[in-house]
């Protein structure tokens, strides 16, 4: 059985799914966007012949699954999760960084996979994360077809880097401007999706920005800045305490993670979410810049070292159910596609390339982070904008704070009659997970997949939920 719930981006009348290939019968769930499907298109229609039935960009997925076979997989340049269905053969594939969910559980007697826990609990036990960056081969096994670079950096040169940044991050956002729905971004006013905003402004003229935020919050007053200089449609949502105590039950169900961090940035993406669903399909977002270039502050106690390089490696890696899952969720809930330019592969690829001197930079008597970043793109944007200390999206929206009074105050009443081996780690953090696991009636196999983030790990060890 195949079932399929569509927010349609590309042939919006023509691309229902489940898919079905005509020559062999195989049929195609699919969720994401395939970048390069024109491209791919073209190929297999050369080499192999036969007319697509659709526009839709997750055709050549199942064309490609034709002709390549499970390894279709390799020569996708996008997101996605997909499961293809022939016969008894069964094959499925994950993104390389694991932008779009998916999930695999089984029975006594079948395999189950979802974009969501949820979905699986009634059904399913021995539920588990399918890895970023692998598909199912023709033996069954699950095979990864992707690694993050290992490679050693190699670009010294100053204007080298800026020039090769500025041209693949403009190649990264142009092929994500594919879509036959309109088209916008968010703006909280920090360095990477103002960039992005003003790439996008410069390619298409126009845009629609969106941002949310306590009044007088530093990402409401950058970002009504950003949209003023860059003449970009920009529309805001002043948030409340009210607002967000009555949402977030909610946000917490469909983020299906309890993490503090996580949940203290969901709530903005929740809000701004919703606000840019009802003007746009699809969204562009900055998310990927900081573990590219070393945003954080705790990169800082690395320094410019080989370190730094192997942690920025491992913060990749851990993206997938941890910030992206996030991402997902908060945008899908709303019938919103969010699209990450700074995660195109060969955006990291370049990345792994630069030297840790060229991201985490001596400067004014203290490390500035993200310094190549800022310096490519320093002519498109405010000089308080580009040299802006960084604050992640809950303490810039001014819901950090808010959280921390009033998740407490939620009724926690069921966190203490759901015990696991993943329990709160903080008094916030088993407020959400009382409030998480009241929305089940099960909710054990959901809770035990919850990610935290961790810095306290070796530099080449990987993060596991």
């Amino acid at each position: 059985m195949l079932g399929h719930r569509r927010l349609s981006i590309i042939d919006p009348d023509g691309g229902a799914q489940p898919l079905v290939d005509p020559l062999n019968g195989a049929a195609l769930v699919a969720n994401g966007m395939i970048y390069n499907h024109g491209a791919l298109r073209d190929q297999l229609a050369a080499k192999h012949g036969g007319e697509f039935v659709t526009g839709s960009d997750s055709e050549v997925i199942l064309r490609g699954y034709g002709a390549h076979g499970p390894e279709v997989a390799e020569h996708l340049d996008g997101m996605f999760a997909y499961v293809i269905s022939n016969g008894a053969t069964v094959s499925a594939a994950r993104d390389p960084i694991g932008i779009k969910p998916l999930y695999m559980g089984r029975s006594s007697s079948a395999r189950f996979f979802a974009s969501e826990i949820k979905a699986l609990l009634p059904v399913a036990n021995d539920i588990e994360e399918f890895p970023p960056g692998h598909f199912i081969d023709r033996d069954g096994e699950i095979t990864p077809y992707y690694e993050i670079p290992r490679d050693a950096p190699t670009i010294t040169d100053v204007n080298e880097a800026i020039g090769l940044i500025r041209d693949e991050l403009g190649r990264a956002t142009r092929k994500r401007l594919q879509s036959d729905v309109p088209l916008g971004a968010f703006l909280s006013g920090g360095l990477d999706s103002s960039i992005l905003a003003a790439l996008v402004i410069r390619e298409t003229g126009k845009l629609k920005t969106f941002s949310v935020g306590l009044e007088g919050s530093p990402d409401i007053e950058a970002a009504r800045r950003v949209a003023q200089h860059i003449g970009s449609d920009h529309q805001e949502l002043l948030l409340t305490e009210r607002a967000v105590k009555e949402a977030l039950p909610r946000i917490l169900y469909h983020l299906e993670s309890f993490d503090q961090d996580l949940v203290r940035s969901a709530v903005p993406c929740w809000f701004v979410s919703e606000i840019a669903s009802q003007e746009v399909k699809v969204v562009l977002t900055g998310e990927g810049a900081d573990e590219l270039f070393a945003g954080y502050t705790y990169y800082k106690d690395y320094g410019p070292t080989e370190a730094l390089h192997q942690e920025l490696r491992r913060s990749i890696a851990t993206m997938h159910n941890i910030n992206l899952q996030r991402v997902d969720r908060m945008t899908m809930a709303h019938g919103l596609e969010a699209r990450v330019p700074f995660l195109d592969t060969a955006m990291i690829a370049l990345a792994a390339r630069l030297l840790p001197e060229l991201k985490l930079r001596s400067a004014g008597g203290g490390l500035v982070e993200k310094w190549i970043l800022r310096k490519a793109f320093e002519d498109l944007l405010p000089h308080d904008i580009v040299w802006r200390d960084k604050e992640q999206f809950d303490q810039g929206s001014g819901t950090a704070d808010l959280l921390q009074a009033l998740a407490p105050r939620n009724d926690a009443t069921s966190a203490s009659s759901v015990r696991g081996t993943n329990n709160g780690r903080s008094a916030e953090e088993e407020a959400y997970r009382g409030m998480l696991a009241a929305a089940f009636a099960e909710p054990d196999p959901l809770l035990n997949l919850v990610a935290h983030w961790s810095t306290d790990r070796a530099p080449n060890e990987t993060l596991s939920a």
